[in-house]
């Protein structure tokens, strides 16, 4: 039952244990009881709400940063990459395989912001090689919802 609400609460995080309990046949009770439970084993770590910020005006900058470490000693890449989740500029960080070590996504007020992020806080780290910056120039698709699906085209003509 706990893979049912798993399931259904990535789907639809804002689903109210009533109604998880009726779509799973079970009581609300039982919902409560077994969301509490996945949540004091770190199953389910927290609800996030998608927001479209181009629709309010937000113009917060994202970037995707691949960074070469040099592993700690008996530490491997946890000690690096426990020092770098605590930045409040970033927002994910994941250990991956391929021509770097780690992609971290950070979030600024400017283009600005993210580069002094990567000079003066990143890049001086003593485990950290190197760092390649992407910035996110428009999202059409975040945890699995279409951000931009109006399905107009907002390019202008062009004729020859």
């Amino acid at each position: 039952m706990k893979k049912e609400i798993i399931n259904l609460l990535e789907k639809e995080p804002q689903l109210t244990n009533a109604e998880l309990a009726a779509m799973l046949g079970i009581s609300e009770e039982e919902v409560a009881a077994q969301v509490a439970e996945l949540k004091k084993m770190g199953v389910i770590r927290g609800q996030k709400l998608i927001v479209n910020r181009e629709l309010i005006g937000d113009s917060k900058i994202t970037a995707l940063i691949e960074i070469k470490v040099t592993p700690k000693s008996k530490l491997g890449f946890d000690a690096i990459a426990h020092q770098i989740a605590e930045f409040e500029e970033v927002q994910s960080l994941y250990l991956m395989s391929g021509g770097f070590d780690l992609a971290v996504t950070v979030t600024g007020n400017t283009f600005h912001d993210v580069a002094m992020f990567v000079a003066k806080r990143l890049s001086p780290l003593e485990s950290v090689v190197s760092t390649a910056t992407h910035f996110i120039l428009r999202p059409y698709k975040e945890l699995g919802i279409k951000m931009n699906d109006s399905g107009t085209d907002d390019r202008g003509i062009v004729s020859l």
